[in-house]
């Protein structure tokens, strides 16, 4: 497995990560042993970067994480995340918690529940719009100072927040959505400050939530206790509008006998050494392909034809529904 550095930390994790949520939530269906299956097979082919949340299950993905790398702590890097806030007597409602004394809980369930002493990268999940990012960060800092955390990440935050989190405290990554059909992060401004800060930047749904893989060609093939149902990119004529994306996706992919899902991960790969794609999965069969778009070097031309068939703002829908707005 190739590694990659994060930061100015220089945090060597694996090229690709492995997103554990869809093991516990919002996908569809949940086979824990073969969950744990798939975890024990990525670090058996090298791979070392786990990726995880409190709010996952609600907070039973970071257990089911931890029951996997029991004995098998020294060969992962472990990143987990806090901010979102729900409630497990009724998961639909969220809200958002940077205070500092909600960091301090966090952290300690969280190590509770993972089984560990010490998180390697910890994200806040969200930005709380109610409690200025310095003081978010300043709490955070003070877990590094305890041994709790060696690494700090943000996730979704935009440049401005990017550069005052970094006043307090070195921030080693950013976590944004980035894929083919999410390229936010190079209109928005998030890529340009992490890269003028030395942060590493963590591209989760490099798969576009299991779209741009090809297996759903209708909105029915989607599980009925599916997230996506809900995803405007997953509903009505989006789908459809999509679906002609992936449609030239496939075909790209097929001349270079690779599949939709190894384009479309060697395509991030390919944004720069210092990102790093988590595509999620709950089956050792596509995480054996996923691992496999580590290999795929996309030629110049290869590239220019993606960028034709997926320019900036080339998907049809929003990201996510209006009720899950967030500040960033």
């Amino acid at each position: 497995m190739q590694m990659r550095e994060l930061g100015r930390a220089r945090l060597k994790v694996s090229a690709l990560g492995l997103g554990c949520m869809g093991m516990s939530e919002f996908y569809g269906g949940r086979d824990d042993a073969e969950s744990i299956a798939t975890i024990h097979h990525y670090l058996d082919r090298g791979g070392n970067f786990l990726d995880t949340a409190d709010i996952y299950g609600p907070f039973e993905n970071e257990k089911l994480v931890g029951r996997a790398i029991a004995g098998k702590r020294d060969r992962i890097v472990l990143a987990t995340k806090f901010g979102i806030v729900r409630d497990a007597k009724d998961p639909t409602v969220r809200g958002f918690s940077g205070k500092p004394e909600y960091v301090q809980k966090s952290c300690e369930a969280s190590l509770q529940r993972l089984g560990v002493d010490v998180i390697d990268l910890y994200y806040l999940h969200r930005v709380d719009p109610e409690t200025p990012i310095e003081d978010t960060v300043g709490a955070m800092a003070s877990l590094v100072k305890q041994g709790k955390v060696r690494h700090l990440g943000l996730s979704e935050a935009g440049p401005e927040t990017i550069r005052r989190a970094a006043k307090i405290h070195p921030i080693t990554a950013l976590q944004s959505e980035w894929s083919l059909w999410t390229r936010d992060p190079e209109d928005d401004g998030a890529l340009a400050a992490c890269r003028e800060l030395g942060i590493g930047f963590v591209a989760y749904s490099p798969l576009g939530r299991g779209f741009l893989t090809g297996r759903f060609q209708r909105f029915e093939d989607l599980p009925a206790d599916d997230y996506r149902r809900h995803s405007p990119r997953f509903m009505g004529d989006n789908f459809a509008k999509n679906l002609e994306l992936v449609r030239e996706i496939e075909r790209l992919a097929k001349a270079r006998g690779a599949t939709p899902s190894q384009l479309a991960l060697a395509w991030v790969l390919s944004r720069g050494d210092d990102v790093v794609p988590i595509p999620g999965t709950k089956k050792r069969t596509y995480l054996d392909e996923n691992l496999a778009a580590a290999e795929l070097r996309l030629t110049k031309e290869e590239l220019e034809r993606i960028e034709a068939i997926a320019p900036r703002g080339v998907a049809a829908g929003a990201r996510y529904p209006a009720s899950m707005k967030y500040a960033r």
